[in-house]
């Protein structure tokens, strides 16, 4: 590789702010989460316990594990979410009989009846994020690419 080259790279990776892809990603996920706020406040949830909704309204029932798992989140950080949605009467928290350890967490009545109000939240993102839907697949897959790389074992 020549100086050029070597220089010319190293321009993009500038201790200015600004050329941050870490500072555009932070700041990007605060503004996004932010304009989520209030169209869950009406269906009285956080945007943790709406992720949480979202992969249970999509398999009917996971194991706290595989929950985990799909949100990559702890079980330090998804026990109280999931206490909060069990209060709520949106999930219930069974002990598997086959299995004492693992916990089976599945939708009441009322968390399955809040899948139809919460159908109006991917159109008013979608919207509010004025992407095309081409631009919205790019993303999806460059940030999905991106997470795998830095999430890859060395």
């Amino acid at each position: 590789m020549s100086d050029t080259g070597t220089a010319e790279s190293r321009q993009d990776f500038t201790l200015r702010l600004d050329d941050q892809l870490c500072f555009a990603l932070y700041a990007a996920s605060r503004a996004v989460t932010a304009r989520y706020r209030p169209l869950l406040q009406e269906l009285g949830l956080t945007y943790p316990q709406y992720l949480v909704m979202l992969v249970l309204w999509e398999r009917d029932s996971a194991s706290v594990r595989d929950l985990g798992e799909a949100l990559q989140l702890d079980s330090g950080t998804l026990s109280p979410l999931l206490k909060r949605l069990e209060t709520y009467g949106l999930i219930r928290r069974e002990r598997r009989l086959e299995d004492e350890r693992s916990v089976l967490v599945s939708l009441t009545e009322e968390g399955l009846a809040l899948r139809e109000r919460a159908d109006a939240v991917p159109p008013a993102m979608g919207e509010a994020m004025g992407l095309s839907p081409e631009q919205t697949s790019t993303v999806r897959s460059i940030l999905r690419t991106l997470i795998a790389n830095v999430t890859a074992e060395d």
